[in-house]
This record gives C-alpha cells, structure tokens and sequence, in this order.
C-alpha cells in the first residue's frame, strides 16, 4: 500500500478528524494536490489481495483486508464477525475476495465505493441513500458544549453552545461515536433513516489509583498509606536541570525547604524537611536509592583562610537516569531506616529497559547563569573615609566625586561573569517480557559565573533485569562509573574568596587595571600579583579577585563505582523473599596550589601546596520476606527482614609552605619546607548499622 493510500485509509476510518475550516480547507487541498479526489480514487482503485486463514475468527480476515486495501467494514450490533471461516486467495479483486469469504457464512455484503456494509443474509440491504442527521446531546444538567460526534470514515461535528450538531452524508448502517471529557462515550447505529437524535451522556466515575514507592523500595498505593508522601515524576526533574539534581526540586514538594550552598556549580545542597530538628546533628534528609540507602557525605567547606567549596554523592547522579522520586518528610514515614531517616528521606527509584520495544532518547540541554540579586553599590565617593580623600585605602566614603571622575564600576557587569551549564545525555533502552537492559550516558560541563569556576561530570549507567523459574525469581543487576572534576568551587572565607575583594574594591579606583592581575618582577624573574598598587598593603586590603581565581587554584577529582544487585523469588502468590546487596566507591584526589606572592596570611614569598587523598566505601546488603496476602474483607501487609550497613573513610593530606631557597611555584613535596608549617593528617572512620 501506498504512502497516499495509507493517509487515505486513515482519513477515511476517522483517525484524523478536523475539527477547524481552515484545517479542513488545507487537508483538502493538499489531497487534491497529490492525487485525485478520494471517491473517484477509492471506486477506481484495484487491490491484489492475498487471504491465506483456516478456521479464523471472520474479524480477522476482516482486518487483514482492510490493511491490504482502501475499503472498510461497516455493520451494527446485530451482525457477528466471530464465526469461524477458511479462505485461501493467492491474489485476486476486493469482488472476488468478498463472494469467496461470505459465501458459506450466514453473511451478506453491499458494496458502495469503498464502503462494505455487511448484514445478516435474508435481511434487507442498507439503503445506500444519505441524508443529514441532527440532534442535541446533553447530560443531566443541560445541553454539552464542545462534545464530538463522528462517524468512522470522518464525518462528524462538535457541539455548538445549544448542545446541538448537524451531519451530512450519512446513511442507515453509519456508526455515531459520541465522546467528551468525564463522560462514557456513546456509540448509536443509524437506521431506518434515523434524521433527528436525543444523546444523554452519563458521567464516567474513575477512581485514580497512585502506586508510590516507599521505604526498603516497597511499592503501596498512596491511599492505603497513613502517613504523607509526594511523588515526583522524572520529567519534573529533567524539566530545567542542574548539576545537583537536589536543586531541581525544588518548589515541587510541600514541606520541604530546599538551599543551594554558596559552593556554587556542583556544590552540597541542604535538604531540609518539615524545619530544622537538631543543632549540632546534620538536618539533611536520608537519600535511598533503589530501596538502598546511600551514605551521602560531604557538604561542609572551607573557613576563612581556605574558602574551598563542597559537593557530596547526591550531585554525581544523572537525573536523565530517574524514574521517579517519592518525598516522605515525616519521621513515620521512614521509621525503618531508624535514626537515619529521623529527618525524612527521598526515595529514588532509576529507569530500567522497556518490554518489546527499542526506545533511544537523546536530550540536550543549555542553562545560562547570573547573579539573581546583587548589593547596592555606590559611586559617588571616592577612595578614603569620613569625606577626606586618601591616597591609599580600600575604604569608600572619601571626597564627592564629580560625574567625570566616577568609574562605575559594577562587580556583576566588570568581574563576574555569564555562566554556562551544556548538558548532554542518551540512554537506551529494550528488552522483552523475561530480560529487559537499560544503557545511559551524560556529559555535564560547566562554567561558573566566578572566572575560572569550571565543573565537568561524566556519568555511564548499566542495568539489566531477567527473569528466571517460570518467572518466579527476578534477577536485576546494576553498575554505574562517573567521574567528576571540579576546579575553584569556592564557598565561605574571605581571603581565598574573589566575591569579597571584588565588592569591596575602593570607588575612587578604575577596575581595569586590576585586569592585568600579575606583572613581571625583574628582581625575582617571576610574575607577581598586581594589587597593592591599587589598594596598598596588609592583610585587610585582600588580593586581586583575578589572582584568586587564577593564582589561588583549588582541583578536586573524583572517580567513583556503584554495583548493585537484586534476588527476588516469589515463592507464593502472595509470599516473596528477596536479597539485596550494593557496594559504592569513591577516590577523590585534591590540590591547592597558592602561587608566589599570595598574601602572607596564606602562603609565603615562595607559595604554598596541599594534596590530599580520600576513599569512601560502603556495603550494603539486606534480606527481607514480604508477605501481601488479601482477604475477603481485608488485606494483610508483613514485611520482615534483616540488613548490615557499613561504611568506611579514610584519607590522607600533606600541605606546607615552600622552602623559601626553592624554586617558586614549583609544587611538589621535595619543594616543602617542613619548618614552615608542614604537616601530614592521616584519618580513616568506620561506621557499621545491623537492623532487624
């Protein structure tokens, strides 16, 4: 079948129903520009049909004929196509094909261009006249606006203010398909030249039943549950997305105050729900993923003197990887991961293959980045304080300055920048009724709005669930690999932070020349920061904001592993048993490097390193026995079980200052000076929780 004979075929059953003049006006006219119009096409048209059936339902054959050729069946309730027939044609006419099939049935056809009205033998034929049907349809309260009227070969209308409808063409044997919103559709068989209809819609009760997913990975529904949960779809998350998917809830659940931390791109984001609980202990929700949970760390940050930014595992996750997310903010609802989940917790449950289908998704994505509310800053006064001018001073409240002496300076148009996040995913997913494997990867780079801000993710996802002993065991097994690098993720502090000096920059001063932030010292043979020309001297006048982003440089790169697997065993109907382990490993390796001439209160003349190392494990493996069985009244719920949780963190850290008769801004541990501040910290923590 041709292209044009398929749009036909589909025209023609109804599928494509225009509603607008100006659609019907165009649909016409581009028919009539591919081909002639469609009854003479259709009454001209010859189909080569082949029918090869033995001991087939009528409907069948049917069907088979209507996807070969451009004729459709038409007939009423009181004709059944459920009679068993044989027909074998190796290729023959639509007249043909109709007096072999119907010749031993208790069946017979009329044929009027493309249409085959089929009646029970000895009866009368439809007519074949049309006329034009009118009627009101309505409900108990009055007349339906906007309510569709249609037969199957695409005559039909849409009810006016009055509820009431006109359609030409029709003839007895037609199908009426009456269909609105929130109401049962209606099918009626014209007949005996039916010319004027009363149509009474009855409302369509449907009870909306929402399957949540709760803790250990149990799935209820919502409304058998005695205590709050929110579900939250994967498209609300991917819908404007971030380097934190935390982030992207935020607004989206009630309850549950959700801040952005000042790292920036990448950065901790702190969960809260239903207020603060404690003041010393951490208020952060309890991540579970899968129905495990996951030893989410991190999220402080440096002080004044290293002003480092955090992250923490929830960031590393692909939100494109995300099914759906189920929000329990009372400590009822998470009372089975005990303390842990006193603060509430979000259960994330990923994506999995799809059954009988390949379905490849790629999204692209581009988020720009400014400052949402700056300070006010002033231009009117120069450099100094109380009036008076002073030659060098970072304070600005000196003498009035005229409109030709003002700088303007502004530290979101002259110092911050545009940030850029570009987001790129493909996932792929297939599988069939007993194996289903799922396959993603995203790229994430990103720019912050500070210079020099840069954060990069790369994240690869496998899953694969099968199905075994006559579909009584599931096996589902799953393995993620990502790597982050972060360069400069600042939070806190005030010398190694470039917002502070890049604020307080005295007004009486032009901006541009801090640009150059580094110039060539002849009597050291290195370059050397630019600032105290500008502002003067000492620990309160900070550093150039430039050579902090550019001269102060903090790297973190991390490399992390999760696998999981599942056993689940239906042992009953209503009885299961079902085994679960995850392991989740992380290195992290970190470097600060302070170029020579940072300010004295960080490093020396020389500069100043730190490297450090740090490994993150936990092993998680639960057994539970869920039991689900109804009765006639009532439905009983046990789940029973028993799970190790251990986790583990150790690391290492060696910083100090370089030995002042090495060689500048060459980092490494031969440079150190371990008389000037030198230091080696080792640590590790091990932290194990047995629950049954």
């Amino acid at each position: 079948m041709t292209i044009l004979e398929k749009y036909q075929t589909f025209w023609r059953k109804g599928n494509l129903y225009p509603t607008k003049p100006f659609f019907k006006a165009l649909c016409a006219l581009l028919l009539l520009l591919l081909n002639p119009p469609l009854p003479t096409l259709a009454q001209n048209a010859k189909h080569d049909i082949k029918l090869n059936f033995a001991n087939a339902p009528l409907s069948e054959v049917i069907t088979s004929i209507e996807k070969q050729s451009t004729y459709t069946f038409f007939y009423d309730n009181t004709v059944s196509v459920s009679e068993k027939v044989s027909v074998q044609i190796s290729s023959a006419d639509i007249k043909v094909v109709l007096d072999a099939l119907f010749q031993k049935t208790t069946l017979s056809y009329q044929l009027v261009d493309h249409r085959i009205a089929l009646f029970q033998k000895g009866k009368q034929a439809p007519s074949g006249r049309t006329y034009t049907v009118k009627g009101i349809v309505s409900d108990t309260m009055g007349p339906i606006i906007g309510a569709s009227v249609a037969t199957k070969d695409g005559k039909g209308s849409i009810t006016s203010v009055d509820g009431d409808f006109s359609i030409a063409g029709v003839q007895d044997g037609d199908v009426l398909t009456v269909s609105y919103v929130g109401y049962k559709q209606q099918q009626i068989v014209l007949k005996g030249g039916q010319t004027s209809l009363n149509i009474t819609l009855q409302e369509e009760a449907t009870e909306l039943s929402q399957v949540v997913v709760t803790a250990l990975g149990i799935k209820r529904e919502s409304k058998a549950l005695s205590y709050n949960v929110q579900q939250v779809n994967a498209d609300e998350l991917t819908a404007a997305k971030s380097t934190n998917l935390m982030n992207s809830l935020a607004g989206k659940v009630a309850g549950v105050n959700i801040t952005s931390s000042s790292s920036g791109l990448g950065g901790a984001t702190r969960v809260v729900m239903r207020g603060t609980k404690s003041i010393e202990q951490s208020n952060n929700a309890l991540y579970v993923i899968d129905g495990i949970p996951m030893y989410n760390y991190g999220g402080g940050g440096g002080t004044e003197f290293s002003s480092s930014g955090a992250t923490e595992p929830i960031a590393d996750l692909n939100p494109d990887d995300i099914e759906s997310m189920s929000v329990l903010t009372g400590a009822a609802a998470a009372a089975l991961y005990g303390n842990q989940g006193a603060n509430g917790a979000i259960i994330i449950t990923t994506k999995q293959g799809k059954k009988d289908k390949l379905e490849v998704n790629f999204s692209s994505s581009v988020e720009a980045l400014s400052p949402f509310v700056m300070p006010q800053f002033q231009n009117r006064y120069g450099t100094g304080e109380k009036g008076v001018n002073m030659d060098v001073n970072v304070k600005s409240y000196g003498a009035y300055l005229q409109p030709d002496q003002r700088y303007d300076y502004d530290p979101q148009d002259d110092f911050l920048r545009t940030g850029t996040t570009f987001t790129n995913s493909v996932s792929l997913a297939t599988g069939n009724d007993r194996n289903q494997t799922y396959f993603s990867a995203a790229v994430v780079n990103a720019n912050g709005i500070v210079p020099n801000n840069q954060y990069d993710r790369y994240n690869f996802t496998f899953r694969n669930t099968s199905k075994f002993l006559k579909d009584k065991m599931t096996l589902d097994v799953g393995a993620s690999y990502i790597i982050q690098d972060d360069q400069n993720m600042r939070n806190q502090g005030v010398y190694s932070n470039p917002i502070v000096s890049a604020y307080l920059f005295p007004r009486g001063t032009d901006f541009d020349k801090a640009k150059m932030f580094e110039r060539y010292d002849p009597a050291r043979g290195i370059n050397t920061q630019f600032w105290d020309e500008l502002v003067g001297t000492g620990d309160y006048y900070q550093q150039n904001p430039y050579w902090i982003a550019y001269r102060n440089l903090v790297n973190n790169k991390k490399k992390r592993y999760m696998f999981n697997a599942s056993l689940a065993y239906n042992i009953l109907s209503w009885l299961n048993v079902t085994g679960r382990v995850r392991v989740d490993n992380s290195h992290t390796s970190s470097s600060t490097k302070y170029y020579a001439s940072t300010i004295s209160t960080l490093a020396n003349a020389n500069g100043k390193m730190q490297f450090g190392e740090s490994n993150y494990q936990q092993i998680y493996a639960d057994l539970l026995v869920n039991i689900n069985k109804q009765f006639h009244d009532f439905g009983l719920n046990v789940n029973l079980g028993t799970s190790i949780n251990d986790n583990q963190d150790s690391g290492q850290s060696v910083w100090g200052q370089i030995r002042l008769d090495g060689i500048p801004n060459v980092f490494n541990m031969k440079q150190a000076d371990p008389n000037l501040h030198g230091e080696s910290v080792s640590l590790k923590n091990e932290e194990q929780t047995q629950a049954i």
